[in-house]
């Protein structure tokens, strides 16, 4: 199976793209760990604005700061917020989708509806309400993308879950005895892994996006860490004076996000 995977997978050309670029940005992320062309926060204010050169290969900031090196950084924020954003979501919303579709009656019902009502709080405003009681920070914003995630994840678990519980093996489990956790463990859950695998490749995009709007307008992850959003925010003051400091970290982010679609994009196909 992993052959016959690998095989389809080198046939896709979409998927190969997505994978390139999603590598490099892990990549960038690891290589950061062990090294960066100056410390991201260190502040060189007599070279401050400097352009493209041997020193600074993208330049430096408003405050001297070396933007190569936030980029790479920045990566590291973005992959951890994405990650454990959607670890929340995934590992709340599968199980409140798997008890909907075993239940059924009042449980799915009630389910449902709460999804509805969580989806009237987007993660801008979750992060708004928590910001205010918790003060902005990466914990805030990791929680509110990650309850943002919930009700998808439920959704779409009880939506491919139903269709596995109409199916004649799963008629056959329960007649033989079989209990709803454990039709749901052996049969429920891996056939509908790959469903699960292309939605969370898809919302770790969008946890991209949503980290980088919420540090934009700082409610994200704070200062002296470096963050793609929080570049952005700091770069518009100097849009005509230097453009290049909103390119950069805007160039980071759409490549982040188009990789990862396209990784998604490819496993839908694959994983079919």
């Amino acid at each position: 199976a992993v052959r016959d995977f690998a095989m389809r997978a080198r046939s896709h050309p979409s998927f190969l793209l997505g994978a390139a670029i999603t590598g490099l940005l892990l990549l960038s992320a690891l290589v950061s760990l062990v090294w960066t062309p100056y410390p991201p926060a260190e502040l060189d204010i007599p070279n401050k604005l400097a352009p493209l050169s041997a020193a600074h290969w993208l330049g430096t900031d408003s405050l001297g700061r070396d933007v190569l090196s936030q980029l790479l950084v920045g990566a590291q924020n973005s992959i951890v917020v994405g990650l454990v954003a959607v670890a929340i979501g995934m590992g709340l919303g599968v199980t409140l989708g798997c008890m909907a579709s075993a239940k059924r009656g009042w449980v799915e019902e009630l389910i449902m509806r709460a999804s509805d009502l969580t989806f009237a709080f987007p993660a801008l405003l979750t992060a708004i309400m928590l910001g205010a009681v918790y003060g902005p920070g990466v914990v805030t914003g990791i929680v509110a993308i990650g309850l943002f995630m919930v009700p998808v994840f439920a959704r779409t678990t009880r939506a491919a879950a139903n269709s596995v519980w109409a199916t004649d093996y799963v008629l056959a489990a329960r007649a033989a005895g079989k209990g709803g956790w454990r039709i749901t463990l052996d049969h429920v859950l891996p056939n509908i892994a790959g469903v699960l695998i292309v939605q969370a490749t898809v919302q770790f995009a969008l946890a991209f996006l949503v980290e980088a709007a919420l540090s934009y307008l700082g409610l994200g992850t704070q200062p002296p860490k470096p963050s793609w959003g929080r570049m952005l925010n700091e770069a518009q003051q100097l849009l005509f004076d230097a453009p290049q400091l909103a390119v950069w970290p805007g160039l980071a982010i759409a490549a982040s996000v188009l990789g990862l679609n396209l990784v998604g994009d490819g496993l839908r196909d694959l994983l079919d």
